[in-house]
């Protein structure tokens, strides 16, 4: 019988495979809830019984502005410090280069020097510096220094999308596409007002419509209704328009969008409403449902399909309220399904979209109280369990950011569900919601499922610490102590792999690419400055 105390990794000498699992002793999922009917039919129960001992302190960040929340936890977790993961990578942390001149290639970069009345900034080496100081056996890397001059607060970094051999993101008033292979700037697109919203996904083709401010300005009352068009893979922008039916035009302050496959789809103020990717030319409006009670207010796309959820307000009393999603076809508005959440539960993100996987909250406890459910095709239940009991928080403990979709720290693939967080990460069926395995790390250390591989193992970021580098490592059944190191990465960029722990991923032929959700654009309160963007990949032979 495994020690349950055992962390799947020990600090010191190379560490011995440890036996078992060390959720092995926990017992597999309680059995057992509530069963719903289809459709409209009896409203599924909120899944398994409360774990003894739920997370403390999770807050739900599933809705609306949450920058305050983020930059909190970010404190708190740069405060509370992280460990190395083994002597062998603790021995030499980064240093970081000053910024008066790069060091000579091969050499260590000194040290900076604190900025007057303020705290020490550092170099963003170059990836040829990065190059320069790699070890045996750790990952080639390239890495992005964006000077672009930002606002002095917290500015969202937005969706990752990975177009052909390159990564987009937009920041602020720029959209800007990187090569895969190197980091290269293959192209950006400025934009005359920041960016507030951006979809999950683009069309098969790689076109993509991105919405930005009504005034070039950061002042309060600043509307986010304006949509542009951009081909992603070449840069150039298409048509434009101002997001101004239907709904009071002054009331656009939080927007939510989707793309699936040719359609978008936006909800926004109660109201959603699609367009035609080619020409933004309207399509059909999203209609309320019983009795205009259930409210449109988000959307989720990818491939060819088309999620709304809804709000459906019967009372003041959050307690009798409900939460509502349909799919629709998305060049028809056709509904296909509809399913209804038990009375006193909302949506809260989406895992996956085929098949639907999300999770749902109690709104009298939206911080502790949730489960996961899974749809079958038609759009009915087919089981609903509870992941608290293993340690897991929404996604990864952040929830979606404001949209449902993504979930960062979740994923679906190959009939596994898969769920990390802070300190652990673990493994469900998708067909019976049963706990298959799973690790957990006594340091504060986030673990990001990446892929499923052969059906049992998985594929898994673990973040850098302050001053160790992270790595990507398969991970299957067997437990801990068996894991196998799939790329290393290096340690001359911990630090800035460090600030982006709570960031977007994505992995693509062998290559992570990793950035920020956020990031400040006020240096002088930040020890360490912030790069754009990050990856690694396997060195070549």
């Amino acid at each position: 019988m495994p020690d349950p105390q055992q962390p799947w990794y020990s600090p010191g000498p190379p560490q011995q495979p440890v036996p078992g699992n060390p959720y092995a002793s926990e017992g597999g999922d309680p059995q057992g809830g509530p069963q719903p009917g289809p459709g409209y039919g009896p409203p599924p129960g909120p899944g398994f019984g409360s774990p003894s001992e739920p997370p403390p302190g999770r807050r739900r960040f599933g809705r609306g502005p949450v920058v305050a929340a983020v930059v909190a936890l970010v404190l708190v977790v740069v405060a509370g410090g992280v460990y190395a993961l083994s002597d062998q990578w603790r021995d030499e942390p980064a240093k970081p280069v000053a910024k008066e001149s790069p060091s000579p290639s091969g050499s260590a970069p000194p040290s900076g020097t604190p900025a007057a009345g303020g705290p020490e900034l550092s170099h963003i080496p170059t990836t040829k510096e990065v190059a320069a100081a790699r070890k045996p056996g750790e990952s080639a890397a390239w890495i992005v220094d964006d000077r672009t001059d930002i606002p002095q607060q917290i500015n969202k970094v937005h969706d990752l999308w990975i177009v052909g051999d390159t990564a987009v993101q937009a920041l602020h008033r720029k959209v800007t596409a990187y090569r895969l292979s190197d980091g290269a700037e293959v192209w950006n697109v400025d934009l005359p007002s920041s960016v507030c919203e951006t979809p999950a996904n683009p069309t098969p083709d790689g076109k993509v419509v991105v919405f930005h401010h009504e005034r070039p300005d950061n002042e309060r009352g600043n509307q986010c209704n304006r949509m542009r068009m951009i081909d992603l893979k070449t840069g150039k922008q298409g048509w434009h328009k101002e997001l101004d039916e239907p709904g009071d035009r002054d009331n656009t302050f939080i927007v939510h969008s989707a793309i699936s496959g040719d359609v978008l789809s936006v909800a926004r103020n109660m109201q959603a409403i699609t367009y035609r990717m080619g020409d933004g030319s309207k399509l059909y409006e999203i209609p309320r449902e019983n009795r205009n009670k259930c409210v449109p207010d988000d959307v989720a796309g990818g491939a060819a399909r088309l999620l709304v959820t809804s709000n459906c307000m019967i009372a003041i009393d959050r307690s009798k309220n409900y939460g509502h999603v349909r799919e629709l076809d998305p060049r028809t508005g056709k509904v296909l399904w509809r399913y209804r959440l038990k009375t006193g539960w909302s949506f809260g993100s989406l895992i996956s979209m085929d098949p639907v996987v999300f999770t749902s909250y109690n709104n009298e406890d939206s911080a502790t109280d949730w489960r996961i459910t899974v749809l079958d095709p038609g759009g009915k239940h087919r089981v609903t369990f509870d992941a608290r009991g293993k340690g897991f928080q929404e996604c990864g403990g952040d929830g979606s950011g404001g949209d449902i979709q993504p979930c960062r720290g979740a994923g679906v693939d190959k009939g596994l569900i898969m769920l990390g967080g802070s300190q652990q990460v673990g493994a469900y069926d998708v067909k019976t919601g049963t706990f298959l395995w799973g690790i957990k790390s006594d340091e504060l250390r986030r673990l990001y499922p990446l892929r499923a591989e052969d059906g049992t193992s998985m594929l898994i970021y673990e973040a850098a610490g302050s001053r160790s580098p992270g790595r990507t490592f398969l991970m299957g059944p067997r437990g801990a102590g068996t894991e196998t190191n799939v790329v290393r990465h290096p340690v001359a960029t911990a630090p800035w792999e460090y600030e982006m722990s709570m960031g977007h991923t994505a992995y693509v032929g062998g290559r992570l690419v990793l950035t920020s959700t956020i990031v400040s654009g006020d240096e002088n309160r930040k020890p360490v400055r912030e790069a754009r963007i990050l990856s690694f990949a396997p060195a070549a032979p």
